[in-house]
C-alpha cells in the first residue's frame, strides 16, 4: 500500500509539474501576444501618423499659393489707398490750413446763450 501510494503521491507530484509547465507557457504565450499585439499597434499608429502628416503636407502646399497670391492683392490694393490719401492730403492741405486760422483768427465776442442779462 505505502508503494502505491507514493507512486500515486509520485503521480500528482508529476501531474502539478506538467500543469505548471502549462500555465507558465500559457502566461509565456499572452506576453510574446501581448508585445506583439503592441508592435502591431505601434506599427499601425506610425502609419496613420505618417498619412496624417502627408496629407496635411499636400493641404499646406496647395494652400501655399492661395496665401501669397492674397498677401500680395493686399499689398497692391493698400499701396493704391495709400496713394489716394496721399493724394487727397496734398489736394486739400492747404485748404484745411486756411480754414482752420480763418477759425482760429476770426473771434466773434458774444455773450453765451444761457447767461441771462442782468438788470
Amino acid at each position: 500500500m505505502a508503494s502505491q501510494s507514493s507512486q500515486s503521491i509520485q503521480t500528482l507530484l508529476e501531474a502539478e509539474k506538467e500543469a505548471a509547465k502549462v500555465v507558465q507557457q500559457a502566461r509565456q504565450y499572452r506576453v510574446q501576444k501581448l508585445r506583439e499585439a503592441r508592435t502591431q499597434a505601434t506599427k499601425e499608429i506610425d502609419e496613420y501618423r505618417k498619412l496624417k502628416e502627408d496629407e496635411f503636407k499636400a493641404f499646406e502646399a496647395s494652400h501655399v499659393g492661395t496665401t501669397q497670391t492674397a498677401q500680395q492683392a493686399t499689398d497692391k490694393e493698400t499701396d493704391i489707398k495709400r496713394g489716394e490719401i496721399s493724394e487727397q492730403y496734398k489736394s486739400n492741405k492747404d485748404a484745411v490750413v486756411k480754414k482752420l486760422l480763418e477759425r482760429v483768427t476770426l473771434v466773434n465776442p458774444e455773450l453765451h446763450r444761457n447767461l441771462k442779462k442782468q438788470e
